[in-house]
């Protein structure tokens, strides 16, 4: 997947193979403000509000 951001790890953060991998919620969503996320066949929906907060529903 092209919209994944991986950070570079900070001194307090953890080794390479342990660490978690992040992504760019708005790299995510485009040039939107909302992403379909499937799990197992069930699709999430991945939205940025107004107030910059993420909400994730089902």
């Amino acid at each position: 997947m092209n919209a994944m951001t991986h950070l570079k790890p900070s001194a307090t953060s953890p080794a390479p193979s342990e660490a978690i991998p992040t992504y760019d919620a708005r790299a995510l969503v485009a040039d939107g403000v909302q992403a379909r996320i499937v799990l197992d066949g069930q699709p999430y929906v991945l939205r940025i509000t107004r107030a910059d907060k993420l909400i994730l529903t089902k």
